[in-house]
């Protein structure tokens, strides 16, 4: 057979099946009117007040009456029509009597359906259906609107779920990141010290402000600068200072923005971030806490470790140029740069990592200032630079701190004006603690005791030339019941042997003038042995200040090896701690009559001045050279 009779045949076919299904759906419609008319002529025609009850039902809604009423006028056959409604049964009396009987649950108009009387009897009434019928009274008025309500929240309650979890899902993946309204204002010079950062990022700002510069001669900008530095030490304001140089946008996330409670809504957050970035370029993107991120592992862990590593690898790949991130830096700040990943910090993504350091004695000078200028204060008896030395070792937030305290501390006195007194009490309750009042729990025997404690190591400390002595008090400040107050004419970096020896000695200091005194030391030593020994094992140990010539260092053994040698590095540190400690008794036992004077001043006015310590040792050494100048003759 040929292929286009084969395919006629077809045709026909389907035609032929077309039709058929056409008379069959002729025939169902026919069958339909024709069992519809039917049923039509089957019902008998309403007549009467049955036919008026259909038509207007208003007429029995005046009257209401109970359903024994009802059931005893259909029993003694006084009802010519009853009409059944969803909520009500209309009731017509032989008399002309309309009534209504509220029927909630279909109860009565049941039992007047199943009461109905056979096919063979003659119906004593009319019974009518009227659906559209609606009577209501009292309460159950409001059962419609009710109803109503109901649907309407069945409808409306899983859009507004659904359109919720969208929402939120949104909202999730766009995160918290967003611009700045404006362009931070700060500049680099409004940013006291920071010398080494404010270099480093002025590679960025050139590129940023004139990108040319750069790709004119093929050189690639640093697309990425971490900071590394303690807290407080103004990581933050040298990013927003960077955005105010160039007029950059700014946008400031911390490393834990990128975690969501969804998989997958964190990739979802870098690509959002950077598409923003890029949208707004130039762009200074500052990611704050930036160890948040953690490190990519491989040890096969749970769903969190393996989003954790999809965030990262997202993170690489968006710094990694895979899009144009021209005019888009990102500055990353952190505490702790080990903990990030090592993909992070190579060259093309984070190409510089900048040391933030504490300010120096100089710079905390001008914190003081900047501060203090915007407090009412007696600038002509502040003396910055004191104070700078009495905060040694403390960062721009601390000093912000200290300058805040000092505020409060004259408030508290009920003074108007911040006066230099008051700076070095909130200097003093930021470095040693608020005075605690333990002194009441003391007997007297123990402020014997700890003004002698005291009183050792200031004088020592003065003797030997370790610091500036500031004042030494034996009033109780945090965990301390006494504080020689020492700090430093400048910032050090480096540290002699010599100068660790000292600082030894006068950690020793106080425990050596109770056994001068008292011939036994007491418990307070504890804290200040425990710091020699620390210091002492590292001068062996660490530093080759070693007696035996001994220059290997611990700090080069792998962990699991440092605690072989251990011992034999405990057992020079002890050497060297015993002959520090009969130095530093021989010390005291010179200049015993000025330790003597020191604590009885300590005793009576519970503080004493750094000066009145070296007035104390002067006058000693003049009348110890009085006496000996005769001998000598």
């Amino acid at each position: 057979m040929k292929p286009g009779k084969n395919s006629l045949e077809k045709k026909r076919a389907r035609k032929i099946a077309m039709a058929i299904g056409a008379a069959l759906i002729v025939a169902l419609l026919a069958f339909s009117v024709w069992h519809v008319q039917r049923g039509a002529q089957a019902v008998p025609a309403l007549t009467g007040v049955a036919k008026q009850m259909r038509q207007d039902a208003s007429a029995w809604t005046h009257e209401e009456k109970d359903a024994s009423q009802m059931l005893r006028d259909v029993r003694d056959g006084n009802v010519t029509a009853v009409g059944v409604s969803p909520s009500a049964i209309l009731v017509s009396r032989r008399d002309g009597a309309k009534y209504f009987v509220t029927d909630h649950n279909a109860t009565f108009s049941h039992a007047l359906l199943f009461g109905e009387p056979s096919s063979n009897q003659a119906a004593a009434y009319q019974l009518v259906w009227l659906p559209d019928a609606d009577i209501r009274t009292g309460a159950s008025r409001w059962i419609p609107v009710f109803d109503q309500v109901r649907d309407a929240i069945s409808l409306l309650l899983p859009l507004l779920l659904i359109g919720g979890m969208v929402w939120f899902m949104r909202r999730e993946m766009r995160g918290g990141a967003s611009l700045l309204n404006k362009a931070p204002t700060l500049r680099f010079d409004d940013v006291i010290g920071a010398g080494e950062a404010k270099a480093a990022l002025a590679d960025i700002r050139g590129y940023l402000s004139d990108p040319k510069q750069f790709t004119s001669m093929g050189v690639r900008a640093p697309c990425g600068i971490l900071m590394v530095g303690g807290p407080g030490v103004g990581k933050t304001r040298l990013a927003q200072a960077l955005a105010g140089e160039c007029g950059a946008s700014f946008i400031s996330i911390t490393g834990s923005y990128f975690s969501a409670k969804y998989y997958g809504v964190g990739i979802q957050k870098v690509k959002h971030l950077f598409e923003l970035a890029r949208k707004n370029a130039p762009t200074v993107i500052f990611i704050d806490e930036a160890d948040g991120l953690a490190k990519r592992t491989d040890t096969g862990g749970g769903p969190v470790e393996a989003e954790s590593n999809r965030i990262i690898n997202q993170l690489l790949a968006e710094m990694d140029g895979f899009a144009s991130n021209e005019g888009v830096i990102i500055v990353a700040a952190t505490n702790h740069p080990d903990n990030l990943d090592e993909a992070l910090r190579r060259p093309g993504r984070f190409d510089r990592t900048v040391q933030v350091r504490l300010p120096d004695l100089e710079d905390r000078a001008k914190i003081f200032r900047f501060y203090a200028e915007r407090l009412k204060s007696k600038s002509a008896d502040i003396d910055y630079d004191q104070l700078a030395r009495l905060t040694t070792g403390l960062s721009p937030a601390t000093v912000a701190m200290v300058v805040n305290q000092a505020g409060l501390v004259a408030r508290k006195a009920g003074d108007v004006e911040i006066a230099s007194k008051h700076f070095m009490e909130a200097i003093k309750i930021a470095r040693i603690g608020d005075v605690s009042g333990a002194e009441r729990a003391l007997s007297e025997d123990e402020r014997t005791r700890i003004a002698v404690h005291e009183a050792g190591h200031g004088l020592v400390a003065a003797l030997l030339g370790t610091g500036v002595l500031e004042e030494v008090t034996i009033l109780p400040r945090g965990g301390a019941l006494g504080v020689a107050l020492i700090t430093k004419a400048q910032d050090k970096h480096l540290y002699r042997e010599t100068e660790i020896r000292n600082e030894i000695q006068v950690l020793l200091g106080g425990r050596n003038a109770e056994i001068l005194r008292f011939s036994e030391a007491s418990s307070g030593a504890a804290s200040d042995l425990q710091e020699a020994s620390r210091i002492s094992l590292d001068m062996v140990s660490k530093f080759g200040f070693n007696r035996d010539g001994d220059l290997f260092s611990l700090a080069a053994l792998p962990s699991q090896y440092a605690g072989l040698q251990m011992k034999s590095a405990i057992e020079h540190a002890n050497v060297l701690l015993k002959e520090l400690n009969e130095l530093c008794f021989g010390l005291l036992h010179a200049y015993e009559p000025v330790l003597r004077a020191i604590a009885d001043e300590l005793l009576e006015q519970e503080t004493v001045p750094g000066e009145t310590v070296y007035r104390l040792i002067r006058e000693h050494k003049s009348t110890l050279k009085i006496v000996h100048e005769p001998a000598a003759a």
